[in-house]
């Protein structure tokens, strides 16, 4: 917490409901979020144990100067992934940073299981671990609603919980946060389920006073004209990142019907544009972000015979759209939002359920699935049959549906069809089919997420293809978003927070540190990481990587599986100067 020389850790062990509060100034230097949460990580894993294990840890953190200023808004959560076996890595947005930095609190470790479900309440002056059997198989919408009636505290409170897929131990569910955020990879909702962990609830609601204020508002108020005045704001607040499907689809890096192809045909009808006309209803935004990039939409629901219905409230983004979408062939932009209503009720990450649906989809039509085993006609275009199909998962249905529960990689090892399991490490791909750059940042990146190095957006950037420079780039960048996230800094904003900017904002509240000092934090943090994927037994270089993604064409064209490897090898060689 700044003009604290300290990390204030809070210790809760569900076993034996015990709490503890820590100052840990041993991680200052790491200034918050993912180097502190790494740090936290490390200490307290179990390696040898399953990632399920009430003994692993799930560890929260904030940043040094989280809400104070724009756009440094998320939260940090570190876990063992089930889905991969190994770092698990998620951020949230939403109001959980701003209520945890108003507890007093830097970082929340939590290890052990509760006898029975409950849930993990969070004040300033208090901290209890209260009953939740009667909240235990409540989606996660309701179960939001009855802990704000008990809880209080409204406008100054966060609540995250589990839906049912988190119950049952489904290796990819989310956690949902305040509603429309989400802790949406890696599966961290299967962890806190595995801990008959429910819900958290944090209020806060102490003040903050700033020593300095006249330089900090001078900071603060340039820092927010950036945000405002750019077209971060255009890009982001107008139609927000939907507006990404249209220019992939015309340049063919789009996936598609599980990546079968590299563009849509009804693309039009379900891009940014389609949503803002006939969907979005309301714009919101995280606690302390102008930008305001949460797109909210509506559809009709019917609940009854004779013309009852109801209007439901969805958030959309790009990925959803691709996840759900284009990869499933749904046309319309009201089956996009009746499906993703389904994957929020039950507590499932989208874009992992989506992708492992379409191939889940391509298995049945090439008679590697029954329909005795899917218990539905799983085709690509029906909207029906992937809602039936989400429940299934989430309920673990049959002996299929709790192989789909554990991922595309682990279903494709016992089916077949590894070739078009569209899968990075064994974590479901993104939206992008773009070339080299996602294809290498996907596998080394260390949680395995198009968002650790923007591999993507390197590809779009690329005006020569150079392996050596690629290679680089993305270490470099890797290193960077690690500094990045140690503040927890929204990525949105990551133009705006150069290292001039940073460094001003962190001075004017009493944090003095170096541009070196940032340089080396990024490298400490990814090597941190890197050390912690070793333990867990992952080994870069015997990614296999699906045939398919050599099959369609990316937006350069064919991709090499050759030099695909080769990339790998090479970045594999340079991150040994890290660890």
């Amino acid at each position: 917490m700044f003009y604290e020389k300290y990390i204030k850790v809070l210790y809760v062990d569900l076993n034996n409901e015990k709490i503890e509060i820590a100052h840990r100034h041993d991680l200052y230097e790491y200034l918050g979020g993912v180097g502190v949460a790494s740090k936290l990580l490390e200490e307290n894993i179990k390696p040898d144990l399953d990632p399920l294990d009430p003994a692993q840890p799930i560890v929260f953190a904030i940043g040094g100067a989280t809400s104070v200023f724009p756009v440094i808004t998320k939260t940090v959560a570190m876990f063992i992934s089930p889905l991969t076996g190994e770092l698990g890595e998620s951020y949230a947005g939403g109001r959980l940073a701003l209520t945890l930095m108003m507890a007093g609190y830097d970082a929340v470790v939590i290890t052990g299981k509760s006898k029975r479900p409950s849930y993990l309440s969070i004040s300033r002056n208090n901290i209890e671990i209260k009953d939740a059997r009667a909240f235990w198989g409540i989606n996660s919408d309701e179960v939001g609603g009855l802990i704000r009636e008990r809880e209080g505290g409204s406008g100054k409170r966060s609540i995250i919980r589990i839906g049912q897929a988190g119950e049952n131990l489904v290796s990819y569910a989310s956690v949902c946060v305040d509603t429309y955020r989400h802790f949406g990879r890696l599966g961290l909702g299967a962890v806190m389920g595995s801990k008959y962990l429910k819900a958290i609830s944090v209020i806060g609601d102490r003040d903050m006073p700033v020593e300095n204020f006249k330089e900090y508002f001078k900071v603060y108020q340039d820092i927010y004209k950036k945000v405002t005045a750019t077209e971060i704001m255009a890009k982001y607040h107008d139609a927000g990142t939907p507006i990404n499907v249209e220019p992939l689809n015309a340049a063919g890096g789009l996936p598609t019907l599980n990546l079968k192809q590299n563009s849509f045909e009804h693309a039009s009808d379900i891009s940014g544009e389609a949503f803002a006309k006939n969907n979005l209803v309301r714009k919101m935004a995280c606690t302390g972000c102008p930008v305001g990039c949460i797109h909210i939409g509506q559809f009709r629901r019917e609940f009854d015979k004779g013309h009852e219905y109801e209007a439901v409230s969805v958030g959309y983004d790009y990925e959803l759209i691709f996840s759900l979408g284009t990869f499933l062939g749904i046309k319309t932009s009201d089956e996009i939002l009746e499906i993703i209503d389904v994957v929020e009720q039950y507590g499932l990450d989208a874009m992992s359920v989506g992708v492992i649906l379409g191939w889940a989809t391509e298995a049945l039509e090439k008679g590697l699935v029954s329909l005795e085993e899917t218990l539905v006609p799983l085709a690509f275009g029906n909207a029906q049959g992937y809602m039936d199909a989400i429940k299934n998962i989430a309920w673990r249905k049959n002996e299929f549906y709790i192989l789909l529960g554990q991922g595309a990689d682990k279903a494709s090892d016992i089916y077949g069809g590894k070739d078009f399991a569209m899968t990075f490490a064994k974590n479901e791909m993104s939206g992008y089919h773009t070339g080299y750059g996602i294809i290498l940042g996907s596998v080394v990146g260390a949680r395995h997420s198009h968002l650790c190095n923007g591999g993507y957006s390197l590809d779009q950037s690329m005006k020569e293809f150079d392996k050596e420079k690629l290679v680089e780039d993305i270490f470099a960048e890797e290193k960077e978003r690690c500094m990045l996230n140690s503040l927890v800094i929204c990525l949105f904003a990551r133009k705006v927070y150069d290292r001039e900017t940073i460094l001003a904002a962190l001075n004017s509240i009493g944090r003095e540190i170096t541009n070196e000092e940032l340089t080396e934090l990024g490298e400490k943090i990814y090597a941190t990481k890197l050390r912690i994927k070793k333990m867990l037994g992952f080994d870069q270089s015997a990614v296999k990587l699906p045939k398919r993604l050599f099959e369609t064409p990316s937006l350069y064209g064919e991709l090499d599986e050759d030099i695909a490897y080769e990339l790998i090898d090479m970045y594999v060689e340079k991150t040994k100067s890290l660890i």
